[in-house]
């Protein structure tokens, strides 16, 4: 008579499900912590925005759409002979600006408009000249003659229609809190470029309020921060005792820091040359009113904010030199992605341990 072959089942004993369990559960939370790794590389080396960019073309060029190769600046003839200007899309204290027409590329020219200002203007071309980098918008030619500026073009625009765009069909999969962060990343990252940039600390001084700072900077067509406006950016040099004042009209609101404000009461009319200058500081102090622009009012962003109230408790402090430098922000700002990261995509997982 064959033999029937004899299965014995095994019953396992809760220690070892449980020890099972546990030893499944850590190598998830290590290849979790692997992917997050990887991803977190991958973004501070992209959308960290590092100040030198291979893609760059070297100092006096620049390249344009799928070009592979880089061409030298427009000169003042180039710009006469190719740039064709298409309608005028904004105009300030300064310049006027058009949507132009390069060869078949959107490009935008800046002319002043006003002679008394010319001097902010060519301040503003030498900054765009010398900062070039990932963080400031594309230089593509000038002409100081004319006092003509060539940019890049961004449909997007300035960062004052950053909620009207994400209310667009086609952008709203990116309105989230972490899309929202990497916005305020962005931002710090730029104040911290030129609070340490090739020619020193830069005050950006256009920025009053908060309209103001958002009209100063472009969003990009993936959705990166690149400041367009330099006109007003001068230099603390402290080893020198160089200071900086924003302007000759007294500064007033919450928006600017104490140090911008007139110092002697009501009593006592607004002088210029009796206010005391400042340094880069006054940056820090708007940075926690810009990124709650930026955070706005998604799922989420309240839980990022808890994160960043002390960082952005120490901008606030009255005394400029108890302020944070851009730099300890912006590592702050990172930690926090990770941290929240790492908890969007592990949720639980601290209790089940």
């Amino acid at each position: 008579m064959e033999r029937k072959p004899h299965f014995v089942r095994r019953e396992f004993s809760p220690r070892e499900v449980s020890s099972t369990s546990v030893a499944l559960l850590l190598v998830t939370v290590l290849l979790l912590n692997a992917l997050l790794y990887l991803y977190l590389n991958k973004f501070y080396s992209s959308l960290g925005r590092a100040e030198s960019d291979p893609s760059l073309c070297p100092f006096g060029y620049f390249k344009l759409g799928a070009v592979k190769n880089c061409s030298p600046w427009l000169s003042c003839e180039a710009i006469n002979r190719e740039v064709r200007k298409l309608k005028c899309v904004g105009e300030g204290a300064v310049k006027k600006v058009f949507l132009s027409e390069w060869k078949e590329n959107k490009v935008v020219l800046s002319q002043l408009t006003n002679a008394e200002l010319k001097e902010d203007f060519l301040h503003g071309l030498k900054m765009l000249k010398a900062l070039q980098s990932k963080h400031v918008v594309r230089l593509l030619g000038y002409c100081e003659q004319q006092f003509t500026i060539l940019t890049e073009y961004h449909p997007l625009g300035s960062l004052r229609g950053l909620n009207e765009t994400l209310n667009i069909p086609k952008y709203k999969g990116m309105n989230t809190w972490h899309r929202r962060l990497m916005l305020a990343i962005d931002y710090v990252s730029i104040i911290r470029y030129l609070h340490s940039s090739p020619l020193g600390t830069l005050v950006m001084c256009d920025s009053n309020d908060l309209d103001k700072v958002l009209s100063q900077y472009l969003l990009s067509s993936d959705f990166h921060i690149l400041v367009n406006d330099l006109d007003a950016l001068p230099l603390v040099n402290r080893s020198a005792g160089k200071l900086v004042k924003c302007g000759h009209r007294e500064l007033q609101g919450e928006f600017v820091a104490p140090e911008q404000r007139w110092p002697y009461g009501e009593e006592m009319p607004f002088e210029d040359d009796l206010m005391p200058p400042y340094d880069e500081k006054t940056d820090i102090w708007k940075i926690p009113d810009v990124s709650n622009f930026f955070l706005g009012h998604v799922e989420g962003s309240d839980i990022v904010r808890l994160h960043l109230f002390d960082i952005h408790a120490a901008c606030k402090k009255k005394d400029p030199a108890e302020r944070p430098s851009a730099q300890e922000i912006l590592d702050t700002y990172r930690k926090v992605l990770t941290l929240l990261i790492r908890e969007a995509a592990m949720p639980g997982t601290r209790e089940m341990l």
